[in-house]
């Protein structure tokens, strides 16, 4: 893949020993194969440069390292940088552009990694494609993704995330997308950046690396983004409204998923979703836009749509002993807990419609607000509640005030063991939370 004097070319780094050629790359000595080089990355309870000889002893060829000290005692050739986190990147960079693909960036507040999958979907009908695997969508797992790149592919889907400015910028800088998509803005993050408006600025960071005619595809329907211009940057809008260049009408739910009709160049499609929720069909509108982009026709691409499967514990319906089970326990926002809940609210059951909620973290001071208001989305797709987590008790208070029917506790033994009593045959539940309230976990005791 790369030797390592093109390596220390690339990243501005100093080779120390000889050269040699390595045929992979590793931030982990668990993953290392033989002739891999091995990244040597810091985190907040570890750092890297401390198993360069563990991944030497697994076959490493070479390592990447921001350690001066003792660089020239180890037994296989270092390549001595600044900083690992960044030369990985200017690596994964050099070799994402020796591959003339169509490499499409994802980002947004909620719902990347369903689009993501979506977009896969669509362009794997036409190339063979490359992915995000789950959400490795950061400065360590992005450049995972890019480095699987080879010659047999000819389109790629990149999940980019962030928690903070200038973090999605890097990531672009390294993919370099020619077509980009931005789900929403929502409310995450909103600790660290204060106002939805900062979030739309983060998250435009996805042009830094994007090529110069790289269009820009954004959800019409969302506040922020519907009012987006970039100068001489071609933009492409999709949604429900009037005016979206890709749009949907006459949704309607079956026994399957769901079909409505696809608007796009004065012309409707016929389109079939294998998943209910109205944000799926959000997805696969973005979805449409990037495969026309990419080269698709609109023929090749609806029925695409019936490729589309969910990834981890996102949206997964299940049937567990004559009860509907709905786990969406990846992550959680008010944007993903409406749609979630109307999920809920429009699916077929002959019994009662239970929603078992946990936290929403990483808030901030309008948590207390933002939980509360969760209650209207309850009541609107709910005939129940069970409440779980310190935030949560928000949100009870609300429905409490309301006489809607209620259950909490901050004890998850507690609150599991009063909803399996609680569930009979033909109820339809759903689990949503953050992924550190671990929901799942009581989905499971659901036999």
């Amino acid at each position: 893949m790369f030797s390592a004097k093109e390596i220390a070319e690339v990243t501005g780094g100093r080779l120390i020993g000889t050269d040699v050629q390595v045929s992979g790359v590793s931030t982990d000595t668990r993953t290392i194969e033989k002739g891999m080089l091995f990244v040597a990355v810091r985190g907040e309870s570890f750092d890297g440069n401390d198993f360069i000889e563990a991944a030497a002893e697994k076959g490493a060829a070479a390592a990447l390292s921001d350690r001066e000290s003792g660089a020239e005692s180890h037994s296989i050739p270092v390549i001595l940088v600044k900083d690992t986190r960044a030369a990985q990147l200017a690596l994964a960079h050099y070799h994402r552009k020796k591959f003339p693909l169509k490499l499409v960036g994802v980002t947004g507040s909620v719902g990347k990694t369903s689009t993501k999958d979506m977009v896969y979907a669509v362009l794997s009908a036409k190339y063979n494609t490359l992915r995000t695997e789950g959400n490795f969508n950061n400065d360590i797992g992005l450049p995972r993704t890019l480095f699987r790149l080879n010659r047999d592919y000819g389109a790629a889907v990149i999940e980019m995330g962030m928690s903070d400015f200038g973090e999605i910028s890097v990531l672009s800088k390294a993919a370099a997308p020619d077509i980009c998509i931005i789900t929403n803005i929502g409310w995450c993050h909103i600790e660290n950046l204060k106002t939805r408006e900062n979030i739309l600025r983060a998250k435009l960071e996805i042009l830094d690396g994007a090529a110069e005619n790289a269009p820009l595809i954004l959800n019409g329907d969302d506040e922020f983004l519907k009012t987006v211009s970039v100068p001489g940057r071609r933009i492409v809008k999709y949604g429900m409204s009037e005016g979206c260049d890709v749009r949907a009408e006459n949704v309607v739910l079956t026994a399957e998923g769901q079909r409505f009709a696809l608007v796009y160049g004065g012309r409707k499609y016929a389109a079939e979703l294998p998943v209910v929720g109205e944000h799926h069909v959000m997805n696969s509108l973005a979805a449409f836009a990037a495969g026309i982009e990419a080269g698709m026709t609109p023929e090749e691409i609806v029925p695409a749509f019936m490729r589309y499967e969910a990834s981890g514990m996102r949206q997964r319906i299940e049937q567990r002993s004559g009860i509907t089970v709905i786990l969406d326990c990846y992550n959680a926002s008010p944007t993903s807990m409406e749609s979630s809940l109307s999920v809920l609210g429009g699916m077929e059951c002959s019994g009662r419609k239970i929603a078992v909620l946990g936290d929403m973290l990483e808030l901030g001071e309008m948590s207390t607000q933002l939980h509360a208001g969760v209650a209207e989305y309850v009541t609107k797709n709910a005939d129940c509640a069970f409440l779980y987590g310190a935030e949560m008790q928000h949100c009870r208070d609300r429905l409490a005030a309301q006489g809607f029917e209620v259950h909490y506790s901050q004890d998850k033994a507690a609150l599991t063991e009063e909803l399996l009593k609680y569930l009979r045959p033909g109820d339809a539940v759903l689990f949503k939370g953050s992924r550190g309230m671990r929901m799942e976990e009581i989905a499971e005791k659901v036999k």
